[in-house]
């Protein structure tokens, strides 16, 4: 969190470019594909991804971006979709209406943290953990991160989730285990 504060605006930003540019790079989105991505708290310094969310919908991708009720919900967005920003700060749909999608080809998760295993440190509230329950198998779970991962995490819990990709600027993570 101390190393994303001393970055400066301008430097966040074409970080957050580097970080869209290597993922469509590697993962190579097409039209029809559903995406699961979080909107930026602006305060805490997190990844822009409307820079995601505006090619997305550009490319005729679906976009479905998460809501906090009693647990995360996901709800699909297009260029008209009204906001309001929550208790926390987070810019949310107005419309509580869960798509009730399960599979996604991409879900664009936030993070404090990842480790070369893809453990991931979030904000302790765990409701990415139980999203992450709730979906098909076939989605793909990508974390983002200003920063690349170096140490390991220690203390896994063991409802926690490991991310199968993380995309930073300078390089994609792949987190799958041979199956051999």
């Amino acid at each position: 969190m101390q190393k994303r504060k001393a970055l400066s605006t301008d430097e966040a930003f074409l970080l957050s470019e580097k970080i869209f540019n290597n993922f469509l790079s590697y993962f190579r989105p097409v039209t029809g594909e559903k995406v699961h991505i979080f909107i930026p708290i602006e305060k805490f310094k997190e990844i822009d991804t409307q820079i995601f969310i505006q090619y997305f919908l550009r490319q005729n991708i679906r976009v479905f971006v998460p809501k906090v009720t009693d647990r995360l919900i996901s709800i699909e967005i297009f260029e008209n979709t009204e906001f309001t920003v929550n208790n926390w700060g987070i810019s949310e749909p107005v419309s509580n209406t869960d798509s009730g999608e399960h599979h996604f080809d991409y879900v664009i998760t936030p993070l404090l943290y990842c480790d070369k295993h893809g453990n991931r440190v979030g904000y302790g509230k765990g409701f990415y953990d139980a999203f992450f329950q709730s979906l098909s198998p076939d989605s793909k779970k990508i974390g983002i991160n200003y920063f690349n991962a170096e140490e390991s995490i220690d203390d896994i819990w063991e409802n926690d989730t490991p991310l199968d990709y993380l995309v930073t600027p300078t390089e994609v993570l792949s987190f799958f285990k041979d199956s051999e």
